[in-house]
């Protein structure tokens, strides 16, 4: 029995995926090659792959650029003012509406820069929240 569980999990969990996990190693060091990756301690590679999760969210607000909007206007005052009340769970959920991710790319959030934009409706009343996630702007109704 010890003979058969040991051939059955070394052929579930090695031989019968070595050829799909070849492959995907294979097309993997085609766009990243390993040379790259040795200058890397395994945190900092941790870190540039899955980016970082300890957040300082006041930085964050002092990061983002304004169009259409002042620092100070009141709109801006209260979502700052809502978003600081929030659990780190839902900021996270929040960063991950705004960017498609909830955590900061490797480059350190000292680089990670939004915009929070008035989309200028007519009605603003009648506008959703929403999010341009490969330019990183909040469009934010006043």
């Amino acid at each position: 029995r010890k003979e058969f569980v040991d051939l059955y999990v070394n052929y579930v969990f090695d031989e019968s995926i070595r050829k799909p996990f070849e492959d995907f190693k294979r097309g993997f060091l085609r766009g990243c090659p390993v040379t790259t990756w040795k200058i890397f301690l395994p945190l900092e590679l941790q870190m540039v792959l899955q980016g970082h999760t300890k957040i300082d969210w006041h930085l964050l607000e002092k990061n983002v650029k304004y169009y259409q909007y002042e620092k100070l206007d009141q709109t801006i005052r209260n979502f700052w003012s809502v978003f600081h009340k929030l659990p780190e769970e839902k900021k996270k959920m929040f960063l991950a509406f705004l960017s498609g991710c909830d955590r900061i790319p490797g480059c350190g959030l000292e680089h990670f820069r939004f915009s929070i934009a008035d989309p200028q409706a007519e009605n603003p009343d009648e506008l959703c929240l929403s999010a341009s996630t490969c330019q990183l702007v909040l469009f934010l109704p006043r």
